[in-house]
């Protein structure tokens, strides 16, 4: 990666995707092209401020790429539809099986390096546990829609013969810091309990439904966002061997630990309530995720990941009490 190397980032627009933007920015690049559904209005304000060439509207991405192809240098795919709660498996099919497959294409037949979100929903249950090893990928049971789509490109991915010079698709754990305010329901555990803190001095949380957690004790490995785009970087520098990399810190954490964090972070005392999980989410919920990382350690990445209580304590001053943007 080169300052004057034009690069390409999807899902712009979205958290991960304006927050890349936003580091890369930070490193120096600008020559940026951005592709995104630039409609929604609420996702606008994560692109103010930031440097770059131009936008391109995702449903014109190919018409452009087939004038500019080759001065692409390398290509950010984070652009996916990631709502876990739309069941029409056609919706996740289009924008995350079919086009990826169409930006791989666009990748191996120009010499484009590729780095892609791939998810932890892939893992489903974790009933072949959470290693990124290739050997498991076609025996994974994804919970819903949204994982079984991220999956069945991962399946493709790893039959192809004709590839990307370099191509990782990264599993992200749980993902949470600045830029998520557009997200809805979709937004990160911390992001919704530091709103309810803000408005009821109390964070609602899911009661266990498995007897083998107590309420709260529910367990995740959460990512804060900087050390996700900081990985996503470091491989297209490096590009070690290509394949799927697992994305979280290897430590799962308790809802009640991060909830804890942020209560400590606005120094009030901790109110938590249990609520039944809702019944539509209830089959579907994973009660543990932690990501094996030693493939990504291994191929040299160097930095230590952010611990729950730094991540949310930096969320929570420089952007959420302030409604901030990275």
């Amino acid at each position: 990666m080169h300052k004057e190397d034009v690069i390409v980032v999807t899902g712009a627009a979205g958290f991960i995707g304006s927050y890349l933007t936003g580091y890369l920015n930070h490193l120096g690049f600008e020559r940026l092209v951005l592709v995104d559904d630039f409609s929604v209005a609420k996702k606008s304000a994560n692109l103010d401020g930031k440097k770059f060439l131009e936008k391109v509207d995702r449903e014109y991405f190919f018409e452009w790429a087939s004038v500019h192809k080759s001065t692409i240098a390398s290509i950010f795919h984070l652009g996916a539809r990631t709502d876990t709660t739309e069941m029409d498996y056609a919706v996740h099919k289009k924008w995350n099986l079919d086009y990826s497959k169409l930006i791989w294409q666009l990748c191996a037949e120009n010499n484009i390096p590729l780095v892609y979100a791939s998810s932890a929903a892939t893992y489903g249950n974790g009933e072949y546990g959470y290693t990124d090893s290739h050997d498991v990928v076609k025996k994974l049971q994804p919970l819903n829609p949204y994982g079984v789509s991220k999956n069945e490109f991962d399946i493709w991915a790893l039959e192809q013969t004709t590839t990307p010079p370099f191509w990782a698709g990264l599993k992200f754990f749980n993902v949470f810091g600045p830029n998520e305010y557009h997200k809805g329901r979709m937004a990160s555990v911390i992001f919704h309990a530091f709103n309810q803190i803000k408005d009821k001095g109390e964070v609602k949380l899911f009661r266990s439904h498995n007897p083998d957690y107590k309420d709260g004790e529910q367990i995740r490995d959460f990512i804060y966002v900087k050390d996700v785009v900081s990985i996503c970087v470091w491989l297209m520098r490096k590009q070690p061997a290509s394949g799927l990399y697992n994305t979280g810190t290897g430590k799962a954490r308790t809802f009640k630990d991060l909830v804890k964090a942020i209560f400590t972070t606005l120094q009030l005392p901790e109110h938590i309530v249990y609520v039944d999980t809702p019944a539509d989410i209830r089959d579907k919920y994973q009660y543990f995720t932690e990501a094996d990382m030693h493939k990504l350690i291994a191929a040299g990445y160097p930095t230590p990941f952010y611990s729950l209580e730094e991540g949310v304590a930096e969320y929570v001053s420089d952007y959420l009490q302030q409604t901030n943007y990275f």
